[in-house]
């Protein structure tokens, strides 16, 4: 999946998560942000 594939579908799902929370999820949680992209796909 590209990065506005994401970022789009995330915007569908209402997941009110901007850029940088992500970010900080992905170097800081990689299981919580894991999760996330599991939610979209």
């Amino acid at each position: 999946m590209s990065y506005s594939e994401f970022i789009g579908k995330i915007a569908k799902k209402d997941i009110k998560l901007n850029r940088k929370v992500l970010a900080d999820l992905a170097m800081n949680n990689p299981k919580a942000f894991e999760a996330v992209v599991n939610s979209v796909k």
